[in-house]
């Protein structure tokens, strides 16, 4: 309970939070942001500590992306802000709602540049080019309206981070004269120009072939997918962000990435590409800067930021709007067809797998084994191995199932924070992280976090003693091999001292059972896996 005898813009504001149905927060509390935990304990908001903003950042953005509601962190002004950068950065190359709050130096010393603790002489220009924006509060009176901005942009527009700053002299002011905190009315999305969707039904009806493209903006709209693809016969291909939005066993799925030669060719024999909330950027389409990804043919495009239909592949027909509403609109409007594009999904299925690398097949297989010995649980990927290779092939589950931060931003250490976020949205799933020793070692210390908030994961790390991605692109290339053979903990030992549960998984033939010994035992879990007793052809020996 507060100690003063009004409320503060603080507590004002958690009651706000609350309004909006926020559930966790996170945050490392500090002398600029203490104001902002007096109302805590006045909420059923559950606040978690990581043990580096980084780390918090990552924890909203794996809870965001398996609730779909946006991750909350509370950051302290200067050194917390440039250091949950990275993942605000990873948030908004992937469109992740989040919101972070953070303190800056009090409305008379912004700009000063005078040697206040924490100060930075323009946190706002910082923040402002990993944000949907960045406002900074000069007055408590103007927080319910800021906060109704926030969330219009998660609801209806492209969702990434908002950055809201507020002084300390106003995080104290009075919030007595303002109305109850609630929230304010959920924006909608713009809806898709009827003329330009005649065009689009028109389109579609007169061709042969089509093909559905589908990226993060479309992974809430699986059923309407599915339906428009079943009914004009047209295979489906998802980002890495989309994986899921069909099943592995679907028939018109083609989970191989739009980087590989087969699934261009299979593009560039539709007369119609549909392409649904997907930025068409080059970590999808054009992973190795080959330059060589095109639409012949026409392209209808659906996104929700009118300005991305005419990036990277120009819209020859294009509406604006939610894509899993545009794709339902569509499933309605077109004509039934049948096509011989079932049976070219499956070839393109089967020569994009032999287009990759031997020991690539060997870590989608293990991919596979993964998902199908828990086909209820959330795969969270660092930059690893694996997760290059999934991103290349890997049919997950069901939406939000399987992600990483191997594309986009393409950040190292995100996958245990954000495992801890994943399994606070998903209690009753179980979560495995999947990262490499390189990857961990950024933010071992997050062990601890997922110890605090009582999150029993299972964490599979791939241990080659090193960066053995960066490694093999050196040899690869003729660069001395120099910064990527790591000293590496004896990380059993260290995760036995987190009090976490530890061993080796000897053999792939054990890994299911390994894995369901894990998750039956409820509690958190590190099973190490060696690269050269689980993967018969190794990338350093191709």
């Amino acid at each position: 309970m507060s100690m003063h005898n009004h409320k503060t813009c603080g507590e004002y504001l958690v009651e706000l939070l609350q309004a909006y149905e926020v559930e966790h927060v996170f945050g490392i509390p500090g002398v600029h942001t203490v104001e902002l935990y007096r109302g805590l304990p006045n909420t059923d908001i559950k606040h978690h500590a990581p043990r580096h903003e980084q780390g918090a950042g990552f924890m909203a953005d794996g809870y965001a992306r398996v609730s779909g509601k946006p991750g909350v962190c509370f950051i302290i002004t200067g050194p917390g802000m440039t250091n949950i950068v990275t993942a605000m950065a990873q948030a908004y190359a992937d469109s992740i709602p989040m919101l972070v709050i953070s303190a800056v130096n009090a409305t008379t010393s912004l700009g000063q540049n005078s040697g206040f603790l924490h100060e930075l002489p323009n946190q706002q220009a910082l923040v402002s080019q990993v944000s949907a924006f960045s406002h900074t509060l000069l007055s408590v009176d103007d927080l319910p309206t800021v906060m109704a901005r926030a969330f219009a942009v998660f609801d209806s527009e492209r969702p990434r981070p908002v950055h809201i700053e507020i002084p300390l002299d106003v995080i104290v002011q009075s919030a007595e004269e303002l109305p109850a905190a609630t929230r304010a009315s959920r924006a909608t999305p713009a809806a898709a120009n009827p003329k330009t969707m005649v065009q689009a039904v028109q389109a579609i009806d007169a061709a042969e072939k089509c093909v559905i493209c589908v990226g993060g903006g479309a992974k809430l709209a699986s059923a309407e997918v599915k339906a428009l693809a079943e009914k004009i016969d047209a295979p489906v291909i998802p980002t890495v962000n989309a994986r899921g939005i069909l099943p592995p066993d679907h028939s018109l799925l083609v989970s191989a990435s739009p980087t590989l030669t087969a699934t261009r060719a299979l593009i560039d024999s539709a007369d119609v590409v549909i392409a649904l909330g997907t930025e068409m950027g080059r970590t999808d389409y054009d992973f190795y800067d080959s330059g060589e990804f095109a639409v012949s043919g026409t392209l209808v495009r659906a996104d929700i930021d009118p300005q991305q239909l005419y990036r990277n592949c120009r819209a020859d027909i294009g509406l604006t709007g939610d894509a899993r509403t545009i794709a339902q609109q569509l499933a309605d409007a077109v004509s039934e067809k049948t096509s011989q594009m079932p049976r070219e999904a499956a070839t393109t299925r089967s020569v994009a797998l032999d287009e990759l690398p031997g020991y690539m097949r060997d870590h989608v297989m293990l991919l596979n084994r993964i998902r199908d010995a828990l086909p209820d649980a959330i795969l969270v990927g660092d930059s690893s191995q694996q997760a290059y290779a999934g991103a290349l092939y890997f049919a997950a589950q069901t939406p939000s199932s399987w992600f990483n931060s191997a594309t986009g931003y393409g950040t190292l250490g995100y996958a245990l924070p954000a495992s801890v976020g994943a399994k606070l949205a998903a209690p009753n799933r179980p979560v495995l992280c999947l990262v490499g020793d390189g990857g961990l070692q950024f933010s071992i210390a997050e062990l601890a976090s997922a110890v605090d908030a009582g999150t029993p994961l299972v964490i599979l790390l791939w241990n080659n003693s090193g960066y053995g991605e960066i490694k093999a692109f050196m040899l690869e290339r003729d660069i001395p091999v120099d910064g990527v053979d790591l000293f590496t903990p004896d990380f059993l030992t260290l995760a036995k001292a987190y009090g976490v549960h530890a061993e080796t998984l000897e053999s792939l033939d054990a890994i299911e059972q390994t894995l369901h010994s894990a998750v039956e035992r409820n509690a958190l879990s590190l099973i190490q896996m060696d690269e050269k007793a689980l993967i018969p052809n190794p990338r350093l020996e191709q």
